[in-house]
């Protein structure tokens, strides 16, 4: 499951797209625009910035921006580096994996349909640009919603 930090870094990563490019804001006016507590932001912005996706600048003109073009940031790896590995268990995890002390991992049917979810959780985050999230249309979120 996708956490808060997750959520809110995500949607601060959009507000950070839909800025024009080389442009920066600071941390309260993202918090503000996207009803995110401001302390767990700083934290999270914190993290995506020594991840990468992020760039920071201190000062009056200073604030945060996008590292890298929103075509070059892709969603599953923003994840992963708030939230960890995508998979609901150790042991279907591929980078943290972890072998479960009550079950036998070539035979055990919770941990195949947890690989075989996994994998469609990252098939999705990783076919999504950061803009093409920004692009999503209003109209497009909705029928998302509906369907689940």
């Amino acid at each position: 499951m996708l956490t808060k930090k997750g959520k809110y870094g995500l949607k601060a990563a959009v507000h950070l797209a839909r800025l024009p490019p080389g442009a920066s804001t600071q941390v309260a006016d993202i918090a503000e625009a996207n009803n995110i507590p401001k302390k767990f932001l700083d934290v999270i912005l914190g993290e995506l910035r020594n991840a990468g996706f992020l760039s920071s600048k201190k000062g009056k003109l200073g604030g945060y921006r996008l590292a890298r073009a929103p075509e070059e940031i892709v969603v599953g790896e923003m994840i992963r580096a708030l939230d960890g590995p995508l998979a609901p268990f150790a042991c279907a995890s591929r980078n943290a994996y972890e072998q479960c002390e009550d079950c036998d991992v070539a035979t055990c049917e919770v941990r195949m349909l947890m690989v075989q979810v996994r994998d469609a959780i990252g098939t999705v985050l990783d076919t999504y640009t950061l803009a093409q999230m920004r692009d999503l249309s209003r109209e497009a979120l909705s029928s998302f919603v509906d369907y689940i």
